[in-house]
């Protein structure tokens, strides 16, 4: 056997300072830790690997060996969210025949407060195998923000403790217990050695585990006992059971709430970037996954209502009445290279919060909870029609007023992210087609909540969204090669920014398109240039900005698609949903039932699969909750607990779906859908009249 490097020898990592790639690492989470390696399990003082808690790295290697043997990966396989399994063989010059007969499986367990580590080594030879296992550990304790940036630190002194060891800062104290190990520490790292005897014909185990207490983290794990389950699926189509069931483990994985109100849960946005609390992305999740429960979107609503802007401040783009971006952890001295940890830089997510509240509402949100709500419905209403609106146009647009802050501040937040057709970057003030269309829905939501409790301002509200869609109609539609579209947006010269993209698909719920605008957005969500087969471009392909691998423009996201099948359906366009469904699901299976955030916009006609777009994350919030925006749509699922309804329209097209333990109004539902489309039963404990559709729509 080949001599193997000490695993003393620390190897030398030049820092790159680009992104580090995510695409081929594997991943284990449950919020707010995240631990991230490559296919053979081992943790490498390179990139973004490591294991997190609340956006500090705990420790950035975690390499494993067998002194003297050559371990070789021969595969990896994730189980559930939060754990993955990795196995490598030790193959030996004496053995008898080509057939492995010793190997290491190597459990991964990521946990709220640190991970674990299970090794096993399994024999299945005729004679005893002995060996040391080794596994280095180092910390460089790097907060999120400069590891994402590609920069690098100084790994952490371990010090010594009975049964273990620990990594330690002002704030932050991490335990390794180590099994039995014998530990050898340096002024960088700390190696566990365990003398392991494995009989012929059986196994043996060595365990660690690392504990973490964090003073300084600003997100915590949401209480595991709680929150929305898998719906227990079955479906012709396997591909939607596997994507919805790994959809919702990796999304209970990404619940999350704060230190100072455990019980309002929300999901972040995604591993391992953003695992924390977005206003935009944890109300798009919550609403996409109200079928399985308004307790999510409760937590939302409250978590970012506690934090609504009460002032204006330029630098941290705090408004009154505006909902914010994020939250971060303070950086102290290096505060001024990123956003300000308490960041409110997002033209959407106020029109959106309020579009969550009527929807939750509508779902079965006890009303005593929804009432409480209002007040802050109020704020954000306003805000639409002041901070919102600044040049008084009727249009929500933004602009970054402090010059630290970020360039776009819509979904498509990426400096380059908004083009004209030549490919030519939008100058702010911005107005998106989208914004205008939640401010719409936002308005009769909020209108339809104030008649329903009490309060002044329903007409008000309606006039403004009566005023939107006549002022919409005439300053957003453009004509191109392909016939008249929505366009992406106005620049601060009010002229359209007029390259086709995905947005207007988030146009067709909102009720701001007539029936005939809506004909003309269905088919150019189809047209080749548009859908890839894999789902919908971001950008046409026949935009000058159009690359299939930018963040933004030509890329696909699949809560983009999601969105805009749910819009379909909702509209009568199944058809055209039913295209777009097919590319999803096909991505999903592509990715193993894990969708990632985004993914390459070439054709599927270029590529049999869809290409990673190596940086994203994965999971992804709304990327996983697309999964239960096609269960919905496939099953035509529409509730308002308050006038006692429910609907069920099979879509065109759907093969035999059932799914249980759907919630409404706090009681269990039951579906069941032919292969024919008809719904064979559904039955409720809700005080609801049950609408179906017997035939597909």
């Amino acid at each position: 056997m080949s001599a193997v490097p000490s695993l003393a020898a620390d190897p030398v990592v030049e820092p790159t300072l680009f992104q580090p790639l995510l695409h081929d690492l594997i991943t284990c989470v449950s919020s707010p830790t995240v631990v991230l390696s490559g296919t053979d399990g081992q943790i490498r003082p390179t990139g973004a690997q490591g294991a997190f808690t609340a956006d500090i790295r705990v420790l950035s290697r975690v390499e494993l060996r067998i002194e003297g043997h050559r371990l070789e990966p021969i595969g990896s396989a994730l189980v559930g969210a939060d754990s993955a399994e990795f196995m490598a063989l030790l193959r030996r010059e004496e053995a008898p025949t080509p057939d492995p007969t010793v190997w290491l499986r190597r459990r991964r367990t990521a946990r709220a407060d640190g991970m674990h580590e299970r090794l096993e080594l399994v024999n299945v030879s005729d004679v005893e195998v002995a060996v040391t296992v080794e596994v280095l550990l180092a910390a460089d304790l790097l907060d999120m923000e400069t590891v994402k940036a590609g920069r690098s630190g100084v790994c952490a002194r371990p010090a010594g403790l009975q049964g273990g060891l620990r990594f330690s800062s002002a704030e932050l104290s991490a335990v390794v217990m180590v099994g039995g190990a014998a530990v050898e520490m340096t002024e960088q790292h700390a190696v566990l050695r365990w003398p392991v005897v494995a009989a012929p014909q059986a196994a043996a185990i060595v365990e660690w585990s690392l504990t973490v207490q964090d003073s300084g983290a600003v997100v915590r794990a949401a209480d595991p006992e709680r929150g929305f389950r898998a719906p227990p699926t079955t479906a012709d189509d396997r591909r939607l059971v596997q994507f919805v069931a790994q959809s919702v483990a990796d999304l209970r994985a990404l619940r999350m709430s704060t230190p100072a109100s455990p019980d309002d849960e929300f999901v972040a946005a995604g591993s391992p970037w953003y695992l924390t609390l977005f206003g935009r992305d944890s109300i798009w999740a919550a609403r996409m996954l109200l079928p399985l429960g308004t307790e999510l979107a409760a937590g939302t609503l409250r978590a970012l209502a506690a934090r609504q802007g009460r002032v204006d401040n330029p630098v941290t783009a705090e408004e009154p009445g505006k909902i914010l971006h994020e939250i971060r952890r303070p950086l102290g001295d290096v505060v001024d290279a990123f956003l300000p940890p308490v960041y409110y830089g997002t033209v959407d997510a106020t029109p959106l919060w309020v579009c969550l509240l009527a929807d939750a509402w509508r779902w079965g949100m006890p009303p005593k909870e929804v009432e409480e709500l209002l007040p802050a419905a109020e704020r954000a209403l306003e805000w639409m029609i002041t901070d919102g609106d600044s040049d008084g146009d009727g249009f929500l647009e933004y602009v970054d007023k402090s010059g630290r802050g970020l360039a776009n501040q819509g979904w498509k937040d990426s400096g380059d992210a908004i083009r004209f057709a030549d490919g030519r970057i939008a100058v702010g003030p911005v107005a998106l087609a989208e914004v205008q269309s939640y401010a719409y829905e936002a308005a009769l939501a909020g209108a339809d909540l104030f008649d329903a409790f009490g309060r002044p301002g329903g007409q008000r509200w309606r006039d403004y969204a009566a005023t939107l869609k006549l002022l919409f109609r005439e300053r957003f539609w453009a004509t191109d090669e392909l016939g008249r579209f929505p366009v992406l947006a106005l620049d601060g010269e009010k002229r359209q920014v007029d390259a086709p993209a995905s947005n207007m698909g988030h146009l067709l719920a909102s009720g701001i398109l007539s029936g005939s605008e809506v004909a003309l957005v269905a088919a150019r969500l189809v047209h080749p240039s548009m859908s890839s087969g894999f789902g919908l471009r971001t950008m046409s392909n026949a935009s000058g900005g159009y690359s299939p691998l930018s963040y933004h423009c030509g890329s696909v996201w699949p809560h983009d698609t999601a969105i805009a099948i749910h819009g379909l359906q909702r509209a009568g366009r199944s058809r055209e949903a039913a295209v777009l469904a097919e590319g999803l699901l096909a991505a999903s299976a592509a990715f193993g039932g894990r969708v990632p955030e985004l993914y390459g916009g070439f054709s599927m006609d270029d590529l049999p699969a869809p290409m990673p777009y190596p940086a994203s994350c994965r999971p992804q919030a709304w990327s996983a909750a697309s999964a239960i925006v096609l269960l919905q749509a496939f099953l035509g699922l529409t509730a308002d607990v308050p006038a006692g309804m429910l609907s069920v329209a099979p879509a065109v097209g759907v093969g035999a779906i059932s799914t249980t333990d759907l919630r409404l109004a706090g009681q269990g539902l039951d579906i069941a859908v032919s292969a024919a489309g008809q719904v064979l039963t559904a039955r409720t404990g809700a005080a609801v009249r049950i609408a179906v559709t017997t035939g597909p729509q």
